[in-house]
């Protein structure tokens, strides 16, 4: 198989690469030039790497994807929102050329609002968060004196405003923090926010790879640590058995029969049940996860794409084991963590973070030793961001 990784500077990028590497696949990746250097981009596992343009960016991807395919066409594995979404564009354009096994634009659009999500899983039975709008003739400031203290405030879409994922939502304590976080994202995004009851339990997330709405493969995982400590991505996290997760994300794979990658997302309540938050439909944050498990998953989102793109040349697809009850540490993250837990007065989660880097049956989800360049990358861009800051 032949495939062609995008937006390599993520660091989620280099588990794709990796596993696919190592089973044989020719990997290409490729990045924007303005996101130069790439981590992904010096993997032993990547056999060429391509700087593109980022005017004109998505017909130099597709003159790529021809390129490369020659004879056959490659599988186009999308790894940033903005390529996954330029695709679902033009999917019929970009078949021509590569094998494609993604989200269509409109599966893509209700997976990102999360109201259309939450409207949906109420249809199907799916637990969410209460949540609070303004009344008829309710002012902003009314509505934050009635709203049930803590609370949280995000826009209906925070990844097409450009926002991190700790700058996505901010944890409103009082009536007035709550005020300015949602003029705050009224603002940016030009319509009211969500405005959900805060959840006091631990973040889960039930991962899938679907096809035609059927789940074919998937990963259960909670959250241990996170960078911020105040709310942001997952620094530590481990591969969990939760039936009752895939349940609820097969119903709502199934209602908007999703072919592609999602991770749909929990959190616990007060009494430990779980509510779907929101949905990433595409490479999610803690997918080198994939790989510690040994889930097999890139390889049969791989093949699936080849297969789509080359039926008369079709590979059988991959023996899925059960994912192995990994944990998973970025450590540099970590250590971040580690640090605000203790400036927050906290020495139990910062110590079970250095026991946790100090322990070889612990996966880094970015340092390996057999591929180290990309790790090294990734820490001098991020010297290179606090010099420039």
């Amino acid at each position: 198989m032949v495939a062609i990784v995008t937006d390599v500077h993520y660091r989620m990028s280099l588990a794709l690469i990796r596993d696919l590497g190592q089973a044989g696949v020719d990997v290409t990746t490729c990045e924007r030039e303005s996101r130069s250097p790439a981590p992904g981009a010096v993997s032993r596992w990547s056999r060429r790497h391509v700087q593109l343009p980022d005017k004109d960016y998505t017909d130099a991807l597709f003159r790529l994807c021809r390129d490369v395919g020659g004879q056959v066409r490659p599988a186009l594995l999308p790894v940033g929102a903005a390529t996954l979404a330029a695709v679902a564009e033009q999917p019929e354009r970009f078949s021509q050329v590569c094998g494609l096994c993604i989200p269509s634009r409109e599966q893509l659009d209700l997976l990102n609002s999360k109201t259309d999500l939450a409207a949906l899983a109420r249809q199907l039975d799916v637990p969410v968060p209460e949540s609070y709008a303004c009344q008829d003739g309710e002012s902003v400031p009314q509505l934050a004196a009635r709203l049930p203290l803590p609370c949280v405030m995000k826009p209906v879409c925070g990844e097409k405003l450009g926002l991190t994922a700790a700058d996505r939502y901010v944890i409103a304590r009082t009536p007035a923090e709550a005020e300015r976080a949602y003029r705050h994202f009224q603002t940016l995004a030009g319509e009211p926010p969500v405005v959900q009851s805060y959840l006091p339990g631990d973040g889960l997330g039930c991962s899938v790879l679907a096809q035609d709405g059927q789940v074919l493969a998937a990963i259960c995982h909670r959250r241990l640590r996170e960078y911020p400590v105040s709310g942001g991505p997952s620094s530590c996290c481990r591969c969990v058995d939760r039936p009752d997760l895939l349940d609820l994300a097969s119903r709502l794979v199934g209602a908007v029969r999703l072919t592609g990658l999602t991770m749909f997302e929990f959190k616990e309540d007060a009494a430990g049940a779980p509510r779907l938050l929101e949905a990433n439909p595409r490479i999610w944050g803690t997918f080198p996860l994939t790989r510690a498990s040994r889930s097999q998953i890139p390889l049969l989102w791989c093949a699936l794409a080849w297969n789509r793109g080359n039926p008369d040349d079709a590979v059988p697809l991959p023996e899925l084991p059960r994912p192995l009850p990994k944990k998973m540490v970025f450590a540099v993250s970590d250590l971040m963590s580690a640090a605000g837990s203790l400036r927050r007065g906290r020495p139990a989660p910062a110590a079970q973070s250095l026991l946790d880097l100090l322990n070889p049956a612990v996966a880094d989800g970015l340092f390996e030793w057999g591929d180290p360049r990309p790790g090294m990358a990734y820490i001098q861009t991020l010297f290179r961001k606090r010099l420039h800051k």
